[in-house]
């Protein structure tokens, strides 16, 4: 019987984990650089590394994925994303579907092939590994990637939970990660840093900025008070590039404003997470500016995308490609590239207003767990586009002009006057006619750059049909 402290498991699970001391002794004498220093590293140097999704159900079959990754892509974190069986803790499901077929798995399900194979996979790549799911209650998968030797570890409380699930109860799922926290605590009190990346992308649909950091902030706040050393606050790319410069930039400065001295706190940005171009050469360029943006926003790491997410699940050699191109944008290469900086700071002392006015009344109260629960429940927190019963999902995001993404009805959220006038102010939209192509302008929002994918074709069309010019002729003829 496993005796990991704070972390109360399923009897099952907690006997097939090997003594507390055994866990903290393998990952003591372990080789490897933790995600903590790759971080560490990578802000000092001013460019951020790179990590691609990965993950499949069978151990071979990730056995080989991890390796074609690192041999031929050379990412500096890699990954094991987890089924959704287990991240739903549904384990007889995930064996069973193992034994059967374990193409039918979405991830690899890390506590039915349990901490021996997880182990085999660490010590299998030089880079470290951080595992990515999607659960609400993550104890038992927290369990045995620690046994595994894992030191990066992802979700919260609020984003892996109000996203993903229906009715999952947030005080539930708070408590849980509270438990995961609380060992985090514990680790590092021995040395031992977990870094604990916070999921702000969210439901990834037109997500505003301030709602993804808001959601982080607190999630931060929470596990910092649990012991957590190291946070990563991911937030994910909205394809307006001084909104999302703007929101990187701002995850230090709110850090510094909301959290202990003591917690180090990296921004990551998620390359673009809504509908994909098909073209991969669209896509491509799509991925391109993902990197950059993470480089010019001062993200520590950035998780890359590929040019076959408009297909399905990628295979490797596209996840590869989807690497390089991430990581020539993060390069001095294109050093050249300038924004309006005017811009950024205008976008960031906004960005940074709402997001006080979203946390500071919930920060004040005594008890932040109840305090966030209460906040969603009164619609003073909220996520768009949520598949939870727990989240009122009021608020209606909308792309300005620029592609921006700005509140059109903040639902509950308890913004000021100000502020709200400057929304409307950004969009400049006849409510009135509005009101019967709502659905239409939303669909065209998520479309947002399948939509740039097309007015691309159009012109090389048109480029294809025009007359052709001598290379010395000008409008004015040859000369």
């Amino acid at each position: 019987m496993s005796d990991l402290p704070e972390l109360d498991l399923e009897p099952r699970v907690a006997a097939m984990l090997p003594p507390w001391t055994e866990i903290m002794q393998y990952i003591r004498k372990s080789p490897k650089r933790q995600t903590v220093e790759v971080l560490r590293a990578a802000a000092a140097r001013g460019r951020p590394v790179v990590q691609p999704r990965c993950g499949v159900g069978g151990h071979g079959e990730m056995r080989t994925l991890l390796t074609t990754l690192e041999q031929r892509g050379r990412p500096d974190i890699l990954t094991i994303t987890i089924d959704s069986f287990t991240r739903l803790k549904q384990f007889r499901s995930a064996a069973q579907t193992l034994q059967r077929d374990p193409a039918g798995l979405n991830g690899y399900p890390l506590v039915t092939h349990g901490w021996r194979r997880g182990r085999e996979l660490n010590e299998l790549v030089d880079a470290p590994i951080e595992v990515r799911h999607g659960s609400p209650d993550p104890r038992e998968l927290f369990a045995v990637a620690l046994a595994s030797g894992f030191t990066s570890f992802e979700g919260g409380g609020i984003d892996y939970n109000l996203p993903y699930s229906k009715d999952v109860p947030l005080a539930r799922s708070l408590a849980a990660w509270a438990q995961v926290d609380r060992l985090c605590g514990v680790l590092a009190e021995t040395g031992v840093i977990v870094d604990r990346e916070l999921f702000g992308t969210l439901t990834a649909v037109l997500v505003p900025p301030s709602v993804s950091l808001a959601v982080c902030l607190l999630e931060a706040r929470a596990a910092s008070l649990a012991g957590v050393r190291c946070l990563s606050v991911a937030y994910p790319q909205g394809g307006e590039v001084h909104q999302d410069i703007a929101a990187l930039r701002s995850i230090p400065v709110l850090a510094r404003r909301y959290l202990p001295e003591h917690v180090e706190v990296f921004p990551v940005l998620h390359e673009f997470m809504g509908v994909f171009p098909r073209d991969p050469d669209v896509a491509d360029a799509l991925i391109l500016y993902g990197g950059l943006t993470a480089r010019l926003g001062g993200a520590a790491k950035v998780i890359n995308k590929t040019n076959q997410e408009a297909r399905g699940i990628p295979d490797a050699e596209a996840n590869v490609a989807g690497i390089r191109t991430t990581a020539l944008a993060c390069t001095d290469l294109l050093d050249f590239v300038r924004v309006d900086e005017a811009t950024v700071e205008e976008e960031t002392y906004w960005l940074q207003r709402e997001v006080a006015e979203l946390v500071e009344p919930v920060l004040a109260a005594p008890d932040l767990s109840a305090a966030i629960v209460e906040a969603f429940t009164d619609g003073r927190l909220d996520i768009p586009f949520s598949a939870s019963v727990h989240a009122r999902s009021e608020v209606i995001p909308k792309r300005d002009s620029t592609g921006a993404i700005r509140y059109l009805g903040a639902g509950r959220l308890p913004f000021s006057r100000p502020t709200l006038r400057r929304n409307e102010q950004c969009l400049r939209v006849d409510r009135a006619s509005l009101s019967g192509r709502l659905i239409d302008e939303i669909r065209s929002d998520i479309n947002f750059f399948v939509q740039a994918e097309t007015r691309s074709q159009a012109a090389r069309l048109a480029t294809r049909a025009a007359p052709t010019r001598s290379a010395v002729t000008g409008p004015g003829g040859a000369r």
